[in-house]
């Protein structure tokens, strides 16, 4: 497999974005993740989606750490100072799982607290359903684990269409075209710089594609068995989900529905967010988390 690395300079001076590198090796593959806090601290696992970085979290990392939590924040291969493989088909939804799980083994992670969005949570709850041991809570923001049964809205279905088909894919401007916030240009700079060109853009090209959109899907079956753990899930469960998402609007109600552990949970809806919540709700959603963290919530 060749893979690309986006060269350290594109990474300097990145507003809001100063903490300091970290790498573990994954099946061969550098992988970048912000580790920010006491260690032995309760984990916050953040997980990204697509097409952004670690850099979306740049707003939550400050005042989790400042609550005494450890907070690790990693760049999915494909993305951010992670390598990147350079071709599409290197990427399929179970790789990325399998990534996700060996990253939580080699840092040997328990009583992690999981928050997940858009491609965060595909990953992040199947890592959490095949790993329960190492999960303490989950909050779900944004996301869903879909196994080819539920009917894809169309904004999906016009996203993935653009990702596949379109000559053009700028990855900052996508970014701001999923906030209520008007970013600068400096921040939409700053979702770019990950990808210096084209080249570096196949993970993000790919991940469209590799959403379960039909039940003989190859990550159907695995979503399903997934779906059956947490029909039995006692732990936590915490839904965030933003109120100005077209695309996973309304995604919140099968897991109070199905999940044990969400039925005393005090639910949230964040208010004025777009798809990317941790970019225009950042610190109220940090503040959300610290307190589920205390079982406030």
């Amino acid at each position: 497999m060749n893979t690309l690395r986006t060269p350290d300079s594109r990474f300097e001076n990145l507003p809001g974005y100063a903490f300091q590198p970290n790498y573990v090796d994954v099946a061969g593959i550098r992988m970048h993740y912000v580790d920010e806090g006491p260690r032995d601290g309760d984990v916050v696992l953040l997980l990204h989606g697509e097409p952004s970085w670690s850099y979306l979290y740049r707003f939550m990392i400050p005042p989790l750490k400042l609550a005494g939590l450890r907070v690790i924040a990693p760049d999915l291969i494909g993305f951010g100072r992670s390598d990147k493989p350079m071709r599409k088909s290197d990427y399929s939804y179970a790789g990325h799982v399998a990534w996700m799980q060996q990253f939580i083994e080699a840092l040997d992670l328990r009583g992690i607290t999981l928050f997940c969005q858009d491609w965060g949570s595909l990953i992040g709850l199947r890592v959490a359903a095949e790993n329960e041991q190492r999960f303490a809570r989950i909050a779900l923001g944004n996301g869903g684990m879909p196994t080819g049964e539920q009917e894809m809205p169309k904004a999906f279905k016009i996203w993935r269409a653009f990702a596949r088909f379109s000559p053009w894919f700028p990855i900052g401007r996508i970014i701001q075209s999923g906030t209520v916030t008007e970013l600068p240009d400096d921040i939409v700079a700053a979702y770019d710089a990950p990808f210096p060109s084209s080249k570096y853009k196949a993970g993000a090209r790919a991940f469209p594609m590799l959403v379960p959109s039909t039940t003989d899907d190859p990550a159907s079956k695995a979503n399903r068995a997934a779906w059956k753990i947490f029909g039995e899930w006692q732990k936590p469960f915490l839904t965030t989900f933003s109120n100005r998402d077209p695309i996973t609007r309304g995604g919140e109600a099968p897991w109070q529905e199905t999940v044990p552990g969400a039925k005393n949970c005090e639910h949230v809806k964040i208010r004025n967010a777009g798809h990317f919540l941790q970019e225009d709700k950042g610190p109220e959603l940090a503040d959300i988390l610290i307190r589920f963290v205390k079982d406030e919530l």
